[in-house]
């Protein structure tokens, strides 16, 4: 057996000495011979983002293939050999493999730098990367070797440069394996758990707003990269797939299954409801710990447009993520329009209770909801929102009388939003239809007062009594109150809606009249679809009006082309001489008078 390898001090001296060639046989020898062991320490010295790319890659080559020759009888990195006193023999051989254990460790960290390195062009990032792979599947003695997969994510999470790339390449070459999914939800839970530690402590190189309203530059990019590898992850989607694909296989002997057929297929089927178990399990850990750290605003949107697609239908408890969304829709604004399709969804199909939903609903209703650039999604959830039969009259008639007094300041494609919501309105609730038509004030008074019998129990005497007398055309709805049965929905009229019959936009007009057809007729007509309109702007109503073929185009002021600049009937008793004006035009006694003036002068 050779002598056991010494570090060469010399080792950057040789390193700009070799050339390529020199490598390829230094690389030979050492997978010919254990003689020349010594050559593994040079080579590792190539193995830098500071090498040249062919240097890289052929150290690289000539150690993975040494490596994964004897990976399988190195000890494990946490093994500490006897101190010198201990009464324990030590073996020579077993010295020499666990040095060789701290080389493949220091192997493993010069790739890892070189894959998250800038110097580093995609090429050799992806050979780098498959290597990593390469390690993780064989480094464990047959077993996932978790310890340097979450290194290798760590460094990825905590790079300061440009990572892209390199998580593509994971999402595009591994992501597909269940076992690398597993493990990289593991890693990423302990990764926002360590972080967010360090940022309750205070440490300033975590910290996302500093006390003096500075950004820390580490911190926001941790967070950032951690959010792109965890949306990237594909969930699994099919719980009664059964050909899971996996990167380290177990070593399972699928001989040892029953011979009966139906046996067989049962225990399988039980693997992989484990197996989706499991997985939601390490999923749910992974959301939730991310989800507590403190997300800057552009990963705080963009996680909330995901969540109800791609994150609660995969968690093992979805009911887990109602602190979180009630927060984030209690903030206000564009935040609270984001959060309201997932808080929506916990509220109808996993029975989260919100007692205060439509409070908060009506308050979201401003005319900037109709600019904002997720106001598609939102007017869809608002029409499914008011379609419960069991909404009170005082709050359906809330919500129609705000829109239709929005609708007299909002774009024509959010007016066309509003009478389509407002007909659904209608059509839904027909203990709402006087607000149509309303004549008098003691009409609206008795209908007020009945809808705060029902609200607050009080006795409609009292209320009459309280209520001061208004004059026929003063509108009782009170647009600045945010509490929807303190607004005297019930008690004003959809006047507004009327006063839309004139718009300057003849799309809007066109369906103001329509809505009076099918409220008149409603055996023959059903709801509007949103759907149609909450897309719609200026642009899109322009080319709805550029396309369509207009069989007479009207002009300005005449049916046929005019030959005179006015008629005989707009000067009664006046005549023209025509033959005087064009002499003056043309003749001579023109500019004889234009010579007087000028000789006068």
């Amino acid at each position: 057996m050779a002598s056991i390898p010494s570090n060469n001090h010399n080792d950057k001296k040789k390193k700009k000495s070799h050339k390529l060639s020199d490598l390829k046989t230094l690389g030979l020898q050492l997978l010919s011979s254990r003689a020349h062991i010594n050559n593994l320490p040079l080579l590792l010295t190539y193995v830098s983002p500071s090498s040249p790319p062919p240097y890289v890659l052929e150290a690289l080559l000539s150690l993975q293939s040494f490596f994964i020759t004897n990976l399988p009888s190195l000890p494990s990195s946490s093994f500490k050999p006897a101190a010198a006193g201990d009464d324990v023999q030590v073996d020579a051989e077993f010295i020499y493999r666990t040095w060789l254990r701290s080389k493949f460790d220091e192997l493993v960290k010069s790739l890892i730098d070189v894959a998250v390195s800038s110097e580093c062009d995609d090429t050799l990032k992806e050979i780098v990367l498959d290597a990593i792979m390469e390690f993780v599947k064989v480094g464990n003695k047959g077993k996932f070797h978790s310890a340097v997969y979450h290194r290798f994510l760590q460094s990825i999470a905590h790079s300061l440069t440009p990572v892209d790339t390199l998580i593509a390449l994971l999402v595009k070459k591994y992501f597909n394996h269940l076992d690398v999914r597993y493990f990289t939800y593991i890693s990423i839970k302990e990764l926002a758990k360590t972080f967010k530690a360090e940022y309750m402590s205070g440490d300033r190189n975590v910290r996302i707003n500093g006390d003096d309203g500075g950004h820390s530059r580490e911190g926001v990019e941790f967070i950032h990269i951690v959010h792109s590898i965890l949306s990237s992850i594909p969930p699994l989607e099919n719980s009664n797939e059964s050909d899971y694909t996996m990167w380290v296989e177990s070593g399972d002997d699928n001989n040892a299954l029953s011979d009966n057929q139906e046996a067989k297929q049962l225990k399988m089927k039980k693997n992989d409801e484990e197996i989706v178990r499991r997985m939601k399990l390490k999923f749910s850990k992974a959301w939730i710990s991310f989800l507590k750290l403190p997300l800057p605003i552009d990963v705080y949107k963009e996680v909330l447009v995901i969540l109800d697609q791609e994150v609660i239908p995969y968690l093992s408890k979805p009911i887990i993520l109602c602190d979180f969304l009630i927060k984030s829709y209690d903030i206000g604004g564009v935040i609270s329009v984001m959060a309201l399709s997932s808080l929506f969804l916990l509220m109808t199909k996993y029975g989260l209770e919100y007692p205060n939903f439509y409070e908060k609903l009506y308050a979201l209703l401003v005319p900037s909801i109709f600019m904002a650039k997720h106001r598609a999604k939102f007017f869809q959830l608002l029409d499914s929102c008011l379609k419960s039969p069991l909404l009170p009259a005082y709050l359906a008639a809330a919500f129609a009388k705000k829109l239709s007094r929005l609708s007299l300041v909002v774009p024509p494609s959010g007016a066309l939003v509003i009478i389509a919501l407002i007909h659904n309105l209608l059509r839904r609730h027909p203990s709402i239809n006087c607000l149509v038509h309303r004549e008098n004030v003691s009409e609206s008074k008795n209908d007020d007062s009945k809808s705060e019998e029902v609200v607050k129990g009080a006795d409609a005497s009292e209320v009459d009594a309280d209520t001061p007398n208004m004059k026929p055309g003063i509108d009782h709805f009170n647009y600045e109150e945010t509490d929807p049965i303190k607004s005297s929905a019930l008690r004003s009229s959809l006047w507004e809606i009327d006063s839309l019959r004139h718009h300057y936009c003849p799309p809007v007009s066109r369906l103001v009249l329509s809505l009076e057809n099918d409220l008149t007729v409603r055996s023959k007509t059903t709801e509007i679809d949103v759907k149609d309109f909450v897309a719609g702007s200026y642009s899109t109503i322009l080319g709805q009006e550029l396309k369509k073929k207009l069989k007479r185009v009207p002009l300005a002021f005449y049916q046929t082309p005019p030959t005179t600049l006015f008629s005989e009937s707009d000067f009664a008793g006046w005549s023209f001489n025509h033959e005087h004006s064009e002499k003056n035009i043309d003749g001579s006694d023109h500019l004889s008078a234009k010579r007087q003036r000028i000789g006068s002068s």
